[in-house]
Formats: C-alpha cells, sequence, structure tokens
C-alpha cells in the first residue's frame, strides 16, 4: 500500500507563485516515477507533470511547460510542484500519483486526497 499526502495548496494571485507537496509512505519510494494531475470543477482530471523515479526525465503537459517545475527527494520520499506565473486557467485540485505510466490518468495506481490552487484574477 501507498500513502500520499498532498499540501501547499492555496490562494494566490494571477502570475504569482505556489509550492505544492507530497509526502509518500507506504513502500519503496524511490523506484518509482511520480505524476501530478489536476482537476478542474467541470472537468476531467488531466495530467499536469511527471518525474522518474530518479528524478533525471521530466514530462509536462503542454499548458504548465515552462512554467511549472516537478522534482523529487528520494531521501525524504517528497516529491515537489513548484507553480510559478500561476493563470486564471490554472484553478484546480491538485493530485499526486504514482505506480503508474507516462501521462495516462488510468494507469497510476495511488492517489492522494488532493489540494486545492485557486488563482485570483
Amino acid at each position: 500500500q501507498v500513502q500520499l499526502v498532498e499540501s501547499g495548496g492555496g490562494l494566490v494571485q494571477a502570475g504569482g507563485s505556489l509550492r505544492l507537496s507530497c509526502a509518500a509512505s507506504g513502500r519503496t519510494f524511490r523506484s518509482y516515477p511520480m505524476g501530478w494531475f489536476r482537476q478542474a470543477p467541470g472537468k476531467e482530471r488531466e495530467f499536469v507533470a511527471r518525474v522518474s523515479s530518479g528524478g533525471r526525465t521530466t514530462i509536462y503537459a503542454d499548458s504548465v511547460k515552462g512554467r511549472f517545475t516537478i522534482s523529487r527527494e528520494n531521501a525524504k520520499n517528497m516529491v515537489y510542484l513548484q507553480m510559478n506565473r500561476l493563470k486564471p486557467d490554472d484553478p484546480a485540485v491538485y493530485y499526486c500519483a504514482t505506480g503508474g505510466a507516462g501521462t495516462l490518468e488510468s494507469t497510476y495506481e495511488y492517489w492522494g486526497q488532493g489540494t486545492q490552487v485557486t488563482v485570483s484574477s
């Protein structure tokens, strides 16, 4: 079993920054890729970013490329999402996930409870 707990969400002005954190426990964290997804009201959950098990390879959705950075600290069982230049399109509940592959939500086995990000204009 894997437990994932996100934190760091909140209200920020457009153009501002937030850093989301995800604490993982329950299995060998460092062996698995980690992903961030988001779901806005009335929309399907969508892929945001993914980092490989070793942290060297990252993938981003086009909508966040150049603004968001995913990273991980395997020694602390943590994964982060640094979000800069937040836009009105970014508000959503953000989820971290593991046990999956690539950008496909359906392949991720374990999910956190989510953290809300709100952007004011």
